[in-house]
Order: C-alpha cells, then sequence, then structure tokens
C-alpha cells in the first residue's frame, strides 16, 4: 500500500498542499513505471541536514536534499526516505530566481526521480535529471 509521510525534526516547516503532492507524486511514480510504497520526507534543520551530509555521504557542506533508496528495482516498488533542509531551498530559490514554492516542489520530485533510478553525478545525468523535474514541475499547476 503506497503511503506518503511528511515530518518536521528540528524545523517548523511543513508543505502546504500535501493531498495534492502526494497525488502528484504518486503519478509521476506511475509515469516512471513503479508503484508507490513507504516514503517519507523529514523537512529539517540545517545542522542536522549537514550533519546526516558529513555522516552518510561524506560531504562536509550543505545541500538541499539527501535520499535513502530502499526502493525494490525488481518489483519496481518506490520506498525510500527523502530529508529537505528548507532553509538551504528557500537561498537557492533566491539564487536561482525562482520562487520558494517552485524551488521546494523541485526538490521534492528530485527526491522521487532518484528513487525511481536517476541519478546526477555526471553532467549527463544532471541534464537528465533537470528535464525530467521540468516536465513533472510542469504537470503540478
Amino acid at each position: 500500500m503506497a503511503t506518503i509521510r511528511y515530518y518536521k525534526q528540528d524545523c517548523d516547516f511543513l508543505p502546504k498542499q500535501r493531498m495534492k503532492i502526494s497525488a502528484w507524486i504518486k503519478e509521476t511514480i506511475a509515469e516512471e513505471g513503479f508503484t508507490a510504497g513507504e516514503i517519507s520526507y523529514i523537512f529539517c534543520s540545517q545542522e542536522s541536514h549537514l550533519e546526516m551530509n558529513r555522516q552518510y555521504i561524506g560531504h562536509d557542506y550543505q545541500t538541499d536534499i539527501i535520499t535513502f533508496d530502499y526502493t525494490d528495482y525488481e518489483k519496481r516498488k518506490v520506498s525510500g526516505d527523502i530529508f529537505i533542509d528548507p532553509v538551504t531551498v528557500h537561498q537557492n530559490a533566491e539564487t536561482w530566481n525562482t520562487t520558494q514554492t517552485e524551488e521546494m516542489l523541485r526538490v521534492i520530485i528530485h527526491g522521487i526521480l532518484h528513487l525511481c533510478g536517476y541519478k546526477d553525478k555526471t553532467d549527463e545525468e544532471q541534464v537528465v535529471m533537470r528535464a525530467k523535474e521540468n516536465h513533472y514541475l510542469a504537470q503540478f499547476k
């Protein structure tokens, strides 16, 4: 059974329109040829996000998202824990001259795309990831 949950940890942020976002996420997953399993979004402080980056990723710098992938690729069932730092997302919105809402939606779907198997380490992977993000952002309207 598909379950998408939203939590806050050491911060006060939760996205608005969570029911609409959840439906959009499920539609995205289906379009990618998967089914939705257990997905948790955890919105957390910059400090705890940085500590997770250090501990689990080996990065000593701030990022906006960390995705822990539990997807069963054989059964094509998407599951995972997605940690998002809303302060960094909002700062990135200013940097990239977009709205905070659009940038948050981009990051939310970015995590789902990781769970569907997309990577973003190389320039080529980043081009594909950005195109997918733009495609699904256009469907949120």
